[in-house]
């Protein structure tokens, strides 16, 4: 494939660098969600080579460096190995439905500007060529509460929400919290403390304690103003 612009007019150069660990979407599924996740590695080269080793069993489509420099690991038309185990709505097989960016960070340092600025632009060309709209775009954490936590409490939704690239809510809102985390897609079968500390990670990071009226509203106006697609 070699390098070259991003697919669909984004100004992006992504750098082929092709992984073994990838397959067919199953039941002809086309990607509706794009997965964000962190390495927890601290070089980005040896994270993108981890993932192009057939021993690993696990890969994503693409890589982003601190730097912004793209690796594109899978082509967007194919299955990688990136969700594992969870569920988002009723998809179950998330790997079949999504697309998946792996962004170098051990999860507690900042996102480096560079890598913010071409995370951006690479999650703008994905979401043009598949239709997918902000709320489709989601955590690792979010769809395996308990399992993960990347991208984790340093990474900026705000950010990416302020480009409608991700969704960011108010406090506004009243009811029950598990029932409203399952209407806007959390569905992973975990304890309250476990959706709790999901959450956070994402709406509320830094916040400890148990379930308040903060959490409720901010979960109410997520199942109100976005609920999940049932199919």
């Amino acid at each position: 494939m070699g390098s070259g612009p991003v697919p669909g007019g984004a100004q992006l150069t992504a750098h082929w660098h092709p992984s073994p660990n990838c397959g067919p979407r199953r039941d002809g599924a086309r990607p509706d969600l794009i997965v964000l996740h962190y390495t927890a590695m601290d070089c980005a080269e040896k994270a993108r080579d981890w993932l192009c080793h057939a021993d690993a069993q696990v890969s994503a489509h693409y890589v982003v460096a601190p730097n912004g420099t793209v690796w594109q690991l899978v082509d967007e038309a194919d299955r990688a190995w990136h969700a594992g185990a969870g569920a988002w709505g009723p998809v179950t097989d998330v790997n079949s439905r999504s697309i998946g960016i792996e962004i170098s960070n051990t999860g507690s340092t900042p996102f480096a500007a560079k890598q913010m600025d071409a995370l951006d632009t690479l999650v703008a060309g994905i979401m043009d060529r598949h239709a997918i709209p902000p709320e489709r775009v989601i955590g690792h954490s979010d769809m395996a509460p308990g399992r993960k936590i990347d991208p984790g409490p340093r990474f900026d939704w705000q950010r990416l929400a302020r480009q409608r690239l991700a969704i960011w809510p108010d406090a506004r809102g009243e009811g029950d919290f598990t029932e409203n985390a399952r209407r806007f897609g959390y569905t992973a079968e975990v304890p309250l403390d476990t959706l709790l500390h999901s959450f956070r990670l994402r709406f509320r990071p830094g916040i400890t304690g148990p379930l308040d009226d903060t959490d409720r509203a901010i979960m109410a106006n997520l199942a109100q103003r976005w609920p999940v697609a049932a199919s």
